[in-house]
């Protein structure tokens, strides 16, 4: 597996930090991590509760951690699993790069440019404050947007297979982000979102 070290981009001038690392494996060590995780992780359909309507997408996620404790988000539940080895060899790449622990992660399986996800912080009240939310994405390449919330300003970068970014600071507090849906033909896109939650 060969590491790169691209130079970092800064993407906001202020109210937080995101951090693009661009791509930290080669282009063959990218794909042979997207090929295990689609074949053995424990995908399963995501399901959220709004205004007290049980709703399921098309898009599929898993949950990863140091132990099997529970993350709520979109008033579901989830129960983690232990890690896997291609997970926790990605834990320990991303945690050197970005000077960070982590004791979760939470993965999703876009099947193509019609799966998306809505505006949105992480903000939830199991989630460590201010502390660094770590994304790696494999697979197709997407485009990956960030929106002020009281000035509105738009800010996109298209995330390349392999490639990091860091979310750090006070930016969930004022930033929300998505993954916009695309007419454009892709395939499939994983992306790992590593976190630290409260225990």
């Amino acid at each position: 597996m060969q590491l790169f070290q691209p130079e970092p981009l800064e993407l906001l001038s202020y109210d937080g930090q995101v951090t693009y690392m661009g791509p930290v494996l080669d282009t063959a060590s990218a794909m042979n991590y997207y090929e295990i995780l689609m074949k053995d992780i424990a995908w399963k359909h995501d399901e959220a509760k709004i205004f007290g309507k049980h709703y399921i997408t098309k898009r599929k996620v898993a949950w990863y951690g140091d132990h099997e404790y529970d993350y709520t988000y979109s008033n579901v539940t989830k129960r983690a699993s232990i890690w896997t080895p291609e997970l926790l060899a990605l834990k320990n790449l991303v945690e050197k790069r970005s000077n960070t622990t982590y004791n979760s992660c939470l993965l999703n399986l876009y099947h193509d440019g019609s799966e998306a996800m809505a505006w949105h912080s992480d903000g939830e009240k199991t989630l460590k404050k201010y502390a660094t939310i770590a994304s790696m994405s494999f697979g197709a390449e997407r485009m990956f947007a960030f929106k002020h919330k009281q000035s509105k300003e738009r800010i996109s970068i298209k995330l390349m297979s392999g490639s990091l970014l860091l979310m750090q600071g006070v930016t969930q507090e004022h930033w929300l982000h998505r993954l916009p849906p695309t007419k454009k033909p892709c395939g499939p896109r994983v992306n790992l979102t590593f976190r630290t939650i409260l225990i």
